[in-house]
């Protein structure tokens, strides 16, 4: 059993840190939000009344927080994360952030310290499938991997600081371009006359065959756990890929990448966002494609 620090408790941090008591850790726990706390309390955890106070003591610490500024502030600010953790703690970042900030504070900690950024959604935090993508120390990683394996299914150490962000960006930017043409493929289908369930048994069986069909399907029927079955509750909402696909975008503008799929993606993520679609699943952008507004 393990001593550890957990800040940050919403859609996603929640979940983790109860999956970590499940696997009979000490967590000690803040939110800047007392309810979502309480929640992990009752599950089993300890309060902790600031986010040193949770730092404390902990022989690895955790934060899921909303973006860089948020991370840079809970562990180099006037959180005071990384001042009140032990020396030899190991710091974990599993909020979605950039590159720059994540090597920042690294930098900054005085700490081993880990940017682990997370895919698989709420679904992925509640059942503990998450994969993990990290960068940081290799000694490090060693030490903390058995316990996001306690919250994940998979975790792959990417290279040094800023590594985990930069493969996280990659990776939802394949995804957001990926789920698009899934939509526009069963909005095509629907034109042509083509069931939803004969598109996804031709295209889930051969070259057409990606995550966001097979797990993620963006009409209800093929693949009974996706958010489309659910009116498009996510899941991981329009809003957070923006977000994602805004950092990809940076990160490839300041390193002279070309990503023209990834800039449309950006596009169409931002009509769907502005034109209401912030807290449906990023799935939910079929609605603006079937509509024609694209």
């Amino acid at each position: 059993m393990a001593r550890i620090g957990f800040v940050g408790l919403g859609n996603m941090g929640g979940p983790m840190a109860r999956n970590l008591v499940k696997a009979g850790h000490r967590v000690a726990v803040f939110d800047i939000v007392p309810a979502l706390a309480a929640r992990c309390v009752e599950a089993g955890a300890i309060a902790a009344a600031s986010a040193a106070e949770a730092a404390r003591g902990a022989e690895m610490v955790f934060t899921m927080l909303p973006a860089g500024q948020h991370a840079r502030a809970a562990w180099l600010g006037e959180g005071g994360m990384a001042a009140a953790s032990a020396a030899d703690a190991v710091l974990v970042d599993c909020s979605t952030i950039d590159v720059t900030t994540a090597r920042e504070v690294a930098a900054g900690c005085g700490r081993p310290f880990l940017d682990a950024p997370v895919s698989g959604g709420v679904m992925g935090a509640e059942a503990a499938t998450l994969t993990f993508m990290v960068g940081g120390p290799a000694d490090a990683f060693a030490q903390v991997e058995p316990v996001l394996k306690q919250m994940g299914r998979a975790a792959i150490h990417c290279g040094d600081a800023g590594a985990g962000q930069a493969a996280k960006a990659c990776n939802n930017m394949i995804l957001a371009a990926t789920m698009i043409v899934t939509c526009e493929a069963f909005v095509l289908a629907e034109k042509l006359g083509l069931s939803h369930q004969a598109l996804f048994e031709v295209a889930s069986k051969s070259s057409g065959q990606s995550w966001s069909l097979t797990t993620y399907c963006p009409v209800p029927g093929p693949v009974p756990g996706s958010p489309a079955n659910r009116d498009y509750v996510p899941g991981f909402s329009a809003a957070l890929m923006l977000k994602d696909l805004g950092l990809a975008a940076e990160a490839a503008a300041a390193s002279g990448a070309a990503t023209p799929m990834g800039a449309k993606a950006l596009e169409l993520y931002r009509r769907f966002v502005e034109s209401g679609g912030a807290g449906k699943d990023f799935s939910g952008i079929i609605a603006m494609l079937r509509a024609g507004t694209s």
